[in-house]
């Protein structure tokens, strides 16, 4: 097949720091050229892929300071896509709803996963306008605050297989990856840790939103004993020693996480998880197989104790037989196929 993937210009493909998006489709890409297709992106000049690259702007957004005006080149990737889309047998959006007005009139099959937060109030009226949309969900819990969506299926997160590899924990520390958040809750890892005696790594960005948060809330805890490591925000090749040596990642989430990238990250080192019931977490972890399902901080402490019950190796299997890159390309061109089949049949979407 022919295939358009349009990324977001935040970050590269993949992001050279933080940036789940991105790298999601970043290894979509890679995988869909592997299995033999003609796939092209449209992304940051800056990114690395398999696929032909169409450059929209020269260098990803966040990192370029001489950008006044975000949307300018949103608008010109738009606009780029729009004159190459008869190229193409389907174009996949990774822009939320910014690309709708375009796909709806393009006349070529179309679909937009939707990889962030649902339960935003403006979403529904949106929605009410843009139902008709074919919108892919990263969990099926994703789609509980908005569910008049035009969902066509649920797609999990793959990871490449030689991306990570399994390690033996022989740290003996929890881990912390991620961002600085109220909703990822680094404070309650940070009293987890504590209160089980084992020593906290950190590694996680601080975006400008919540440097108040840090200040405030996360500085004068790291500040309160040795066991407690910031590392800081840390770039691809360095999470396989941080969560393979890791005990165990700690995942407290205070939100419906819509998928939580990092929980296969750790699965693929064999890592196992303590993360807290809300989103998606349920829908990838196997309590007690691959981690620990927890309901609070105390049940954290108490799962922490238990890790060294679980296999790592079997944890690895987990994720070879369930989130590998290959497995969520396959599951996107089925999903292409039936979108090419009914826009041949009945020239509109799923």
């Amino acid at each position: 097949m022919r295939i358009a993937q349009v990324a977001p210009l935040t970050e590269a493909v993949p992001p050279k720091f933080y940036g789940g998006t991105e790298r999601v489709v970043a290894y979509l890409t890679d995988a869909l050229v592997e299995l033999g297709h003609d796939v092209t992106l449209f992304a940051s000049g800056d990114s690395t892929t398999k696929a032909e690259l169409h450059a929209i702007w020269p260098r990803a957004l966040r990192l370029d300071t001489t950008v006044k005006d975000h949307f300018v080149p949103i608008f010109m990737e738009l606009e780029t896509v729009a004159r190459r889309a008869h190229e193409f047998d389907v174009i996949h959006a990774h822009l939320d709803y910014f690309g709708y007005p375009l796909l709806r009139r393009l006349g070529v099959p179309s679909l937009t996963t939707l990889h962030g937060r649902l339960d935003l109030p403006e979403l529904p009226p949106l929605y009410g306008l843009y139902g008709d949309m074919p919108v892919v969900s990263i969990s099926e819990s994703q789609r509980d605050p908005l569910p008049q969506a035009n969902y066509v299926a649920t797609v999990h997160h793959g990871l490449p297989q030689d991306l990570l590899q399994k390690g033996t924990g022989s740290g003996g520390y929890l881990a912390f990856l991620g961002r600085i958040s109220p909703e990822k809750a680094p404070d309650a890892a940070i009293r987890i840790a504590a209160k089980s005696g084992m020593p906290l790594k950190i590694a996680a960005k601080v975006d400008r939103v919540d440097e108040q948060y840090y200040r405030e809330f996360i500085e004068p805890l790291l500040s309160q004993g040795d066991d407690i490591e910031f590392v800081g925000e840390i770039a691809e090749y360095q999470k396989n020693e941080f969560l393979g040596r890791a005990a165990a990642l700690v995942f407290p989430i205070a939100w419906r996480e819509p998928f939580g990238l990092v929980m296969i990250e750790a699965m693929a080192c064999g890592t196992p998880v303590i993360a807290f019931n809300n989103g998606s977490v349920p829908e990838v972890l196997e309590d007690g197989v691959t981690g620990f399902i927890v309901e609070n901080e105390q049940q954290a402490v108490e799962a922490v104790a238990k890790i060294g019950s679980l296999d790592r190796d079997r944890i690895r299997a987990e994720f070879n037989r369930r989130f590998t890159s290959h497995h969520m390309a396959q599951n996107y061109l089925k999903l292409y196929s039936r979108l090419a089949k009914t826009h041949q049949r009945t020239g509109t979407g799923l």
